[in-house]
């Protein structure tokens, strides 16, 4: 394979992606991070379209939720534009779409809501248990040493974020039982800033990178595959408690069904208290390398 460049462990990517620039009326540009393949890292758009619509929010409410789709691939590296519509500002919600742009063409659509924090009843999910430390595991630098290649220095340390997965990694192969489910602690590599926006934002840019990983895993088929394709189809997120994404985070996730290509897998972020964070649910293209789809040559 062709050298890669040097990606030290840190979480600078993260932090400019969501660098806006605002172009005025409700516009603002950002650029995708480097990846070693043409497609940008959908958790951009997703970060980024999220941070457009908080630019457009008062700051006595706070994002709940976030559904967004993937209409067309968008080029890595490239200029997003983010156009926001504030659809309703009322006493306790606030509601903004928001369209991305790339060369003219619309490549991700979001519908975001803000909510002003009430008192209630605080009930959740339990975090899985017997699961071992983050320190305890294997890095991802850790995971591929030894593996030259632009996609194993970036898998190493050009995410922004530590990952270390229960079991294992699905990076090369797939050690263990073929099952539908698994679990990544993930922390961003550098102290991020104490604005709870940007740590919510945090969760929603690295959410991406592994939520379709239980479908591979539940298939013995790594991401080194040659023939596998992979795509973000639509994404919603849910935020419940707030954390610090520079402190350890369980990431739990669960396959729902895979069939005619596509995959849904559900997600749950935890703090190291137990705590739910944010619940995140996607649907993916997996087409498997001995898969051919029906009436597709691509």
């Amino acid at each position: 394979m062709s050298s890669s460049p040097s990606l030290p462990p840190t979480s600078a990517p993260f932090l400019a992606a969501v660098d806006l620039t605002d172009a005025g009326g409700d516009v603002f540009t950002a650029r995708t991070q480097y990846v070693p393949w043409p497609k940008a890292y959908g958790g951009d758009m997703v970060a980024q379209a999220l941070a457009a619509a908080i630019r457009t929010t008062d700051s006595d409410r706070r994002v709940n939720s976030f559904h967004g789709h993937f209409l067309r691939p968008v080029d890595v590296s490239s200029e997003v534009s983010y156009a926001v519509d504030r659809v309703r500002d009322g006493r306790g919600y606030s509601t903004r779409t928001v369209t991305g742009q790339q060369n003219g063409k619309s490549a991700f659509i979001a519908t975001v809501t803000f909510q002003v924090p009430e008192d209630g009843p605080d009930l959740q999910i339990d975090m899985p248990t017997s699961l071992p430390a983050p320190d305890s595991l294997p890095s991802s630098a850790e995971a591929v040493a030894g593996v030259e290649g632009p996609a194993a220095a970036y898998w190493a340390s050009g995410r922004s974020f530590d990952m270390r997965h229960v079991p294992s990694p699905v990076y090369f192969d797939v050690d263990g039982a073929a099952v539908p489910h698994q679990a990544v602690w993930v922390k961003a590599f550098d102290a991020l800033p104490d604005d709870l926006d940007v740590h919510r934002t945090a969760l929603a840019y690295v959410c991406d990178y592994t939520i379709l990983e239980s479908a591979l895993r539940a298939t013995s088929t790594p991401w080194a595959s040659a023939g596998l394709a992979t795509a973000s189809l639509d994404h919603a997120m849910w935020f419940h408690r707030d954390g610090r994404a520079d402190e350890w985070v369980l990431y739990a996730q669960q396959l729902q069904s895979l069939q005619s290509s596509r995959a849904l897998v559900h997600g749950s972020f935890f703090s190291t208290d137990g705590r739910l964070l944010a619940s995140v649910a996607q649907e993916g293209m997996i087409r498997l390398p001995s898969s051919t789809p029906s009436g597709a040559s691509s």
